[in-house]
């Protein structure tokens, strides 16, 4: 049995599922999974709370039948935030360097010299993410500390969100008897866990398309450029082939995950579904191709969508390596192939690895953000940095920065 305090807990808050993830971290940095819960959702929308005993009773679901799993029972977790209440903007900083060589307090003091900018009251600044330092013109320094100069600036990207979603979050799972050791972008943690470093350095765009919101991460030279939320996901498609087929809601989860496809010219015309009917009716029997052709301009919609935001932000240039897709609707056949042909770059699913022990159970991109949140945990636990307690959320926000400086 593992020891309760090496055990790290990931939870994924999502639209469609509450995922849970137990990972055993040892003393070389390795993350064992040794449990995983899964349970509908019942209380989001979009990526956000809006009942709160409907979550608490999916979390406590999701959580009971991660502990069965593993034979632990667990008190503290690491916790994802999305939805489209968040917004990513890049800033700048510039201080003097007081004894003309770059000191830890000189990094701190351009690091809160970027983040001096005006938000509203509601909303609070999740991350602040380095992307470069520059010393007197001299730009592309990752590590300023030691180096000689008289000017010092920082350009950085900052994560702000709604003060009462990340307060829900921590509401939630204070019912379940849990406390919350950290919240992270979800986007971030599921970076952590299906992005190659080179990816990360030459250039890539995650898309983590969940059930009720798109996340985006753009990356370049190892740095976050751009961060967003698109509030259109997997549930989307769901409700077409509900509405198009005239089927319940869970049969049309079901058809979607089994048999369906981003593609219609990659279905074949003699293969048929059954398909449920309302108010007990008998099954009906289409082809598959009437699905593919009910997805399919559902997909292209979601991911031009993806497209108009990252032209919107001037990112396509930072796209060497392509873009990555993970989340639950990144699991659909032929949407790598999909969303080659509207961006005209390369395109791979996004898996999860890095983990050891259960990691089969784990292996699918709707794990991403569970996954992530253990990596981050490890890391997080091997600095030494626990904030123990819900009360102690906001200082965890600005930790994020420094960890995100190390690992990517």
């Amino acid at each position: 049995m593992a020891n309760k305090a090496n055990v790290l807990v990931g939870l994924d808050i999502g639209t469609t599922n509450v995922t849970v993830a137990l990972g055993e971290v040892f003393p070389d940095g390795r993350v064992d999974v040794i449990g995983v819960g899964t349970s509908p959702s019942r209380g989001l929308r979009k990526g956000v709370v809006i009942n709160i005993e409907g979550t608490v009773q999916s979390i406590a679901a999701a959580v009971q039948q991660a502990e069965t799993m593993a034979g632990v029972e667990v008190g503290a977790v690491y916790a994802a935030i999305s939805g489209n209440h968040i917004k990513g903007f890049n800033s700048h900083g510039i201080v003097g360097i007081k004894r003309k060589e770059v000191s830890q307090l000189d990094i701190e003091k351009v690091i809160e010299a970027a983040k001096a900018v005006a938000i509203p009251l509601d909303r609070e600044v999740l991350h602040v993410l380095p992307q470069e330092f520059i010393i007197d013109e001299q730009d592309g320094i990752r590590e300023p500390l030691g180096m000689s100069g008289v000017r010092l600036e920082a350009r950085v990207h900052i994560v702000t969100g709604a003060v009462a979603s990340a307060q829900n979050i921590v509401k939630c799972a204070n019912r379940c008897g849990l406390s919350v050791q950290n919240i992270v972008l979800a986007p971030i943690v599921s970076a952590r866990a299906v992005l190659a470093p080179e990816e990360q350095e030459l250039g890539v765009c995650l898309v983590d398309i969940g059930g009720g919101t798109t996340d985006l991460v753009v990356f370049h030279n190892g740095a976050v450029k751009h961060t967003s939320v698109i509030a259109v996901g997997g549930n989307h498609i769901t409700n077409d082939i509900a509405a198009g087929l005239r089927t319940p809601l869970a049969a049309a989860e079901e058809i979607k995950c089994r048999h369906g496809s981003a593609l219609v010219s990659l279905v074949r015309d003699d293969d048929t579904i059954e398909v449920p009917s309302t108010g007990g009716r008998a099954p009906r029997v289409l082809s598959k191709p009437v699905l593919a052709e009910i997805i399919e301009p559902r997909v292209q919609e979601i991911l031009s969508m993806v497209h108009k935001e990252l032209v919107k932000a001037e990112c396509e240039e930072y796209l060497t390596s392509g873009l990555v897709l993970t989340g639950g609707t990144a699991g659909m056949h032929g949407i790598a192939q999909a969303a080659e042909q509207i961006f005209s770059l390369p395109v791979r699913v996004g898996y999860p690895v890095g983990v050891s022990g259960l990691s089969d159970l784990v292996r699918g991109p709707e794990y991403a953000t569970a996954v992530g949140l253990l990596l981050f945990g490890a890391q997080d636990a091997a600095r030494g940095k626990h904030s123990h307690g819900s009360h102690r959320v906001g200082r965890a926000f600005k930790r994020v920065g420094n960890w995100f400086a190390e690992h990517f």
